[in-house]
């Protein structure tokens, strides 16, 4: 597949077995030397020469996978840190909210970027936040852990979300992501007109 305008200049090949259509791999004519690898739209994208061997492609990819996951993971906050910092927007924000959550978790959302059961007392936060800006991500715990008291968007609920400093960045932010998501998503194909 040729991603660009330009025969031959760039080869697109999805990497079998390493997380269906999560891996691409371009051969570019233009990369002489060098390897770059990055998240674009959920997907890991490995650019490499167009004249590497298939055996050395067969040692590098997966190392370059490997060297971006490994990242990811350390800008990662684990389960426990997400569960203290909404603690510290509750206290900081709404001191009256002395409820908290008995776990928050990070889970694959497409469609919200969390979610909160006020019965139990759980809080789901989208892996899609895993390398957001912290004010994106604090947005969103914040505006979960308001539901253990708020159970919709009414009048109370919104008037503390308003408490949170910077909820026009965080919410541009947020709906940035989800164009840019939507744009990078294969074209469906258009009905007939009658």
């Amino acid at each position: 597949m040729t991603t660009s305008g330009f025969p031959g200049e760039f080869e697109e090949e999805t990497l079998p077995g390493l997380g269906e259509g999560e891996i691409i791999v371009i051969r570019s004519a233009r990369r002489k030397k060098s390897i770059s690898a990055y998240r674009q739209g959920g997907r890991i994208v490995i650019s490499i020469p167009a004249r590497l061997s298939k055996a050395d492609e067969r040692v590098i990819v997966p190392e370059m996978i490997a060297k971006i996951r490994s990242q990811e993971q350390s800008q990662t906050p684990g389960e426990a840190d997400l569960a203290r910092r909404i603690d510290e927007l509750l206290t900081e924000l709404a001191p009256e909210i002395t409820i908290r959550p008995i776990s928050v978790t990070w889970r694959p959302m497409r469609e919200r970027w969390g979610s909160c059961t006020s019965v139990d007392r759980t809080i789901r936060i989208s892996d899609r936040l895993k390398l957001a800006p912290e004010y994106a991500r604090d947005y969103v715990l914040f505006h979960e852990a308001i539901h253990l008291q708020f159970f919709d968007h009414g009048e109370g609920f919104t008037k503390v979300l308003s408490r949170f400093e910077d909820s026009e960045l965080a919410t541009a932010y947020l709906d940035g992501y989800e164009a840019a998501e939507r744009a990078l998503l294969a074209p469906t194909e258009l009905s007939k007109l009658p």
